[in-house]
């Protein structure tokens, strides 16, 4: 078993009406079996009890958390201002998880803890309350004062890891979103990651065309050659390996994944498709770019299945131990 971190891992439950309280529980209930650190969730303790019957330890300092981890799951209490129940979505809830979220990024910037886990939030809650970003990624972006294109969401499973250049918008607007520039500061932010949070030395990355075939050299769209072209270009020139623009139907079998470490998609289902159909128990989101460690589950919400036990915990577990093996990374890797 590795040794555990210095400090806890800050783990932010996500909305209290989903399943983020429950898969967080079961973390705690099979640390062992799942190989996990300690960590201290964050978030209102009225929706751990609404899912699960496991001790809970309160505590009010990060620092605590070590001590009470044999005990019971160490907990911040974040206070909505109503309780809301499993598999029903309030406004007083997106707030809470948005607190939560808040505070866990806190306890990261100030190094009271060792990294941050997200639980899954609800954005249509989360825009009905005023939050205008696209996603967690770009808020967390925000709070550490990085501009979002240096910033990357990667979606990493055992055998697979991709980035999308582009994310939370409208497939027709994808072509008119990309540039060179976006393109190679998606692929630089990738191969940073890729050092500093894997472990990687000389990293190696697949750019995926955004038309069928990559284009067929212009007779299926252009954007390989006036957009991804150059940014690869560009990446090769700051001395990256990589390779591309390549058909995106070709990218994914055993044999081609072996190419690379990372795979950079111009649209979010390009990338998502491939690791969920791979790595759906499994995936982790991680976020490249930030003065700080980040993953989160690769899964939402799921009010659907909310308070009936039937949460799967694993992607919430891979995401603590990927958050775990990414701090020691960075620590062996040194300042930025």
């Amino acid at each position: 078993m590795p040794l555990p971190p210095a400090r806890p891992l800050a783990v932010a439950l996500g909305d209290p009406a989903g399943i983020g309280p429950e898969v967080v529980a079961k973390c705690w209930d099979s640390r062992a079996a799942f190989d996990l650190p300690p960590f201290v969730a964050i978030g209102d303790v009225r929706s751990i009890a609404a899912v699960w019957d496991g001790p809970v330890e309160l505590i009010e300092d990060p620092a605590d958390a070590d001590a009470a981890f044999d005990f019971g799951l160490p907990l911040l209490h974040v206070a909505a201002s109503e309780h809301s129940m499993p598999g029903h979505p309030t406004g007083p809830g997106a707030h809470c998880s948005l607190d939560s979220l808040e505070l866990a990024i806190g306890l990261a910037r100030s190094g009271s803890a060792e990294a941050v886990v997200t639980g899954p939030v609800s954005k249509e809650q989360l825009y009905g309350i005023g939050f205008t970003h696209p996603g967690q990624t770009e808020f967390i972006a925000e709070r550490c004062g990085i501009a979002a294109p240096n910033v990357a969401m990667m979606l990493a499973g055992p055998t697979l890891r991709t980035v999308p250049v582009t994310t939370h918008v409208s497939l027709a607007d994808v072509p008119a979103r990309l540039t060179p520039s976006l393109v190679a500061a998606r692929g630089r932010a990738t191969m940073r990651g890729l050092q500093r949070l894997f472990g990687i030395p000389e990293p190696r990355l697949a750019v995926a065309g955004l038309n069928p075939h990559a284009g067929e050299g212009g007779a299926l769209g252009r954007e390989e050659i006036e957009i991804i072209g150059p940014a690869i270009d560009l990446l090769r020139a700051d001395g990256w390996q990589v390779i591309g623009p390549l058909p995106a139907d070709t990218m994914f079998h055993a044999a081609a994944r072996s190419r690379y470490d990372a795979a950079l998609c111009m649209y979010h289902d390009q990338a998502l498709i491939p690791l969920k159909a791979l790595h759906f128990e499994e995936g982790v989101n991680i976020t490249l770019g930030l003065p700080l460690v980040r993953t989160a589950p690769d899964h939402g919400t799921a009010f659907d299945i909310a308070g009936q036990d039937r949460a799967d915990p694993r992607a919430m577990a891979a995401a603590i131990r990927m958050a775990q093996s990414s701090a020691d990374h960075r620590r062996a890797f040194g300042p930025a």
